[in-house]
């Protein structure tokens, strides 16, 4: 439920009717705009009236919430979130990409992609220390040596760093890491998912390969339930029954996740497609929808790669997307 101001309602009135609604169990999330405030109501609304809202004088209209989200909802807060991370904006027309390769494999690797995607124009550096990888055989990461080869990079570089977490008992490692990824895999573990709403600390959540998109903003909901509304959403691609791709990159989910949110939108060409020749289409096409970021995969020497080798661009590669991305981001009138 959603309970919308009088433009003018005095103080004593909001602080009157926010008392009533605190007393009934109710949190409010306030949102404020040019001439309008908005106080969205999280809890057991069933038994609320809004006829004895509306007796109240800084009351001008109620609304109620179908959606089973009520902080990520679009409706609760109209302006778009824009999250900020070391000084980086995303969200709310600032466009940003993050870039670097899937795992990290050594000190030289991680640094050297870190300087060709920060001369390149990338704002973020990504890198893989704990990996999910289907087959337990395959390359499952350095784990915390992973973790300080890419804080080396970050010290190197200046970047600020994305990375990975798989269990809530490696929380303490991620002390220093500027923005904590949640995969495809662990869209729904709850349980992590509280965990990580109890930090200050930016949260990019990638959607399942079989999630819908308001399974994902309910994921979501439980990270800025437990207090952390610095939620960045991204879509990676879906499995369906297409074989040509690893994925199929959900571009519809682009508007409306804008239309159903206020959070920051990202796209994840690389794992979309799985194929080095397809990013750079599906990263245009992003940008079209109204992609908030994307975040794409770098080694400085894919055949040799001991993760998605294929789908990775080369340095050289990214820094002609980047021109590509800039001048695209220009047309649409983002950052």
């Amino acid at each position: 439920m959603i309970v919308i101001l009088k433009p003018n309602a005095a103080t004593e009135s909001i602080v009157e009717l926010k008392a009533a609604l605190r007393k009934k169990g109710l949190q409010i999330h306030e949102s404020q705009g040019k001439t309008t405030t908005i106080l969205g109501l999280v809890g057991d609304t069933a038994a609320l009236s809004e006829d004895q809202l509306l007796t109240y004088e800084a009351v001008e209209c109620v609304k109620r919430i179908r959606e089973p989200y009520k902080l990520a909802n679009k409706n609760v807060h109209p302006k778009p979130t824009v999250v900020e991370v070391c000084g980086q904006k995303i969200g709310g027309g600032h466009f940003q990409v993050i870039a670097g390769p899937c795992s990290i494999e050594s000190e030289e690797q991680i640094t050297e992609v870190a300087k060709d995607v920060k001369a390149s124009g990338a704002g973020l550096l990504r890198g893989g220390a704990f990996k999910p990888r289907t087959s337990p055989y395959a390359f499952q990461g350095l784990h915390e040596n992973g973790l300080a080869l890419l804080l080396e990079a970050k010290r190197a570089t200046g970047l600020p760093v994305v990375t990975e977490i798989m269990s809530t008992s490696h929380l303490g490692l991620f002390d220093d890491v500027d923005v904590i990824q949640v995969g495809t895999r662990n869209m729904q573990n709850f349980e992590l998912l509280k965990e990580l709403g109890k930090l200050d600390k930016p949260i990019l959540l990638k959607r399942g390969m079989a999630n819908t998109l308001d399974e994902l903003l309910m994921s979501a909901e439980y990270i800025m339930a437990g207090g952390n509304e610095r939620v960045i959403l991204c879509e990676r691609g879906i499995r369906t029954f297409e074989t040509s791709t690893r994925n199929t990159l959900d571009i519809s989910a682009i508007p409306m996740l804008k239309k159903k949110t206020h959070l920051p939108v990202l796209v994840d060409p690389s794992h979309a497609a799985g194929l080095r020749f397809m990013v750079e289409p599906l990263s245009m096409a992003a940008i079209a929808a109204g992609a908030d970021g994307l975040m794409i995969e770098v080694h400085n020497n894919p055949s040799q790669a001991l993760c998605d080798g294929p789908q990775s661009l080369t340095p050289p590669m990214f820094d002609d997307l980047m021109k590509k991305i800039r001048e695209t981001v220009r047309f649409f009138g983002m950052q």
